[in-house]
């Protein structure tokens, strides 16, 4: 169980954060300022590479649409190029691809192994999830 006697309430934090303001504002103090680097975009994935990956998984549409929590109505649509997978989906998809049998456990079902799928370095600067002999 969480310790909640320290934390403060949302007007506390503003009325904090008000005054921290202007004592910084008056130069009596110096704020932190934390860096964060944002990760890269998910990456890209055309209609015949989610299809072998998909295939490579020995998993059915059903299954796959399961294990990314989408309808198969919607992997179908992504393998036929009728829409593209949304950036949470790729990201999923990145992550199965990567780590497979992570997230074969998690949702349950048997891990799996894939081979020869790497996320390739576009000219733009984004990523895309490419597999050895389909993709381009």
């Amino acid at each position: 169980m969480k310790d909640t006697s320290k934390r403060l309430s949302v007007a506390e934090q503003i009325r904090k954060g008000l005054e921290e303001g202007i004592r910084h504002a008056r130069g009596e103090i110096t704020l932190r300022t934390t860096v964060v680097e944002l990760p890269d975009e998910p990456p890209e994935i055309d209609a015949p590479t989610l299809v072998a990956l998909r295939q490579q998984s020995r998993m059915s549409q059903a299954v796959f649409a399961r294990l990314l929590n989408v309808s198969t109505r919607t992997v179908q649509s992504w393998e036929q190029g009728v829409r593209t997978p949304s950036q949470a989906s790729r990201r999923l998809i990145q992550v199965f691809s990567q780590h497979p049998e992570s997230v074969c456990r998690s949702a349950g079902v048997k891990p799996i192994a894939l081979k020869g799928v790497t996320i390739r370095k576009l000219p733009t600067g984004r990523g895309k999830l490419v597999i050895e002999g389909v993709s381009g």
